[in-house]
C-alpha cells in the first residue's frame, strides 16, 4: 500500500500497493492480513485506517482480539505514557504477531500537533522491545508513521 510522501522516491507498483505512483511509502500490507489496532480514539486519521482495510481486505481488529495477527497499528500520543509504557505495549503487540516478526506501525502526532511525540521516543522504546525503526513517513497532515521490525542477528 502506498501513501503520499514527497520525501520518498517513487516505487514500482504491485498488487499490495494502492495510490498514485508519484511519491509513496510502502506500508508492506497484503490482501488477507489481519491488523490489530491499539490506541484508537476520536483523533485518529480515519483515512489511514481505511487505506489499511482496503489494502488487506479485512477490518482492523481491536486491542481485545485474542488470536494471532499479521501486523499492528499503534496510535501513540504524548499523554498515553512515557517511553517505557510504549516499550511495554510494543512487547505485547509483538507477542500477538503470528511469527513475532510481522509489521508494526506506530502512529505519532506530527510536530506542532496536539499530543506530539518525538521520533526518538519511538526509536528508544522499539530498541527496548527488541525492535528497530526502519521507516518514518508523514502518513497524513496530523500523523507520522514509524515502521518497526524485528532486529536481525548482530554481527
Amino acid at each position: 500500500m502506498r501513501v503520499d510522501n514527497k520525501a520518498t522516491a517513487p516505487s514500482r507498483s504491485t498488487q499490495e500497493r494502492t495510490g498514485s505512483a508519484a511519491g509513496s511509502v510502502e506500508l508492506g500490507l497484503k490482501t488477507g492480513q489481519v491488523i490489530q489496532e491499539f490506541g484508537w480514539d476520536e483523533d485518529v486519521e480515519e483515512s489511514v485506517r481505511g487505506r489499511i482495510e482496503a489494502a488487506t481486505g479485512t477490518a482492523l481488529v481491536d486491542e481485545d482480539y485474542e488470536d494471532v495477527c499479521d501486523g499492528t497499528l499503534i496510535w501513540w500520543r504524548n499523554d498515553d505514557g512515557d517511553e517505557d509504557d510504549l516499550a511495554d505495549l510494543l512487547v505485547d503487540a509483538r507477542a500477538n504477531l503470528d511469527d513475532g516478526s510481522g509489521i508494526i506501525w506506530v502512529m505519532i502526532p506530527s510536530m506542532g500537533t496536539r499530543g506530539y511525540v518525538e521520533h526518538i521516543v519511538v526509536e528508544e522504546a522499539a530498541q527496548t522491545a527488541g525492535l528497530a525503526a526502519t521507516t518514518a513517513a508523514a502518513l497524513s497532515n496530523e500523523w507520522t508513521g514509524v515502521r518497526l521490525s524485528a532486529r536481525g542477528p548482530r554481527r
